[in-house]
């Protein structure tokens, strides 16, 4: 089975987060886009379509979860799986984060691994469900 490229969209407003999330997914072969905080997430999603966001939460104007609920609200955007990777660890914030849609949610700091594992999982359903 030929393994599929997948567009990963990666919303931080921390530059180092930014590219250290970027080098993961590209060397594990995926083309990767970015967005410095929600508002240029919203602008980005415009024009593209990727298979999976990787979003934190706490940015300036547009927060993370407006972002997902945009996402997960939107026609022909539904179907991108998000990823929010966010300091925020307490219960109510990991709840709110399922609540707006998300499909998975990572606590910073992350494993790189434990992050692939779930990126390989969630980009793989969505290929089977296309």
């Amino acid at each position: 089975m030929e393994i599929q490229e997948n567009l990963i969209l990666i919303v931080d407003d921390n530059i180092n987060n930014i590219r250290i999330l970027s080098d993961v997914m590209q060397m594990q072969g995926h083309s990767v886009s970015v967005a410095s905080n929600g508002e240029n997430a919203l602008n980005e999603l415009q024009t593209i379509s990727p298979d999976l966001i990787l979003l934190d939460i706490m940015m300036p104007t547009v927060d993370g979860y407006e972002v997902c609920e945009y996402v997960k609200q939107k026609e022909g955007k539904k179907h991108i799986k998000v990823i929010f990777l966010s300091a925020k660890s307490k219960p109510e914030d990991i709840q709110k984060g399922f609540d707006v849609g998300a499909d998975s949610y990572m606590t910073k700091p992350f494993s790189t691994r434990e992050l692939m594992k779930e990126v390989n999982k969630l980009t793989t359903e969505n290929n089977l469900q296309h």
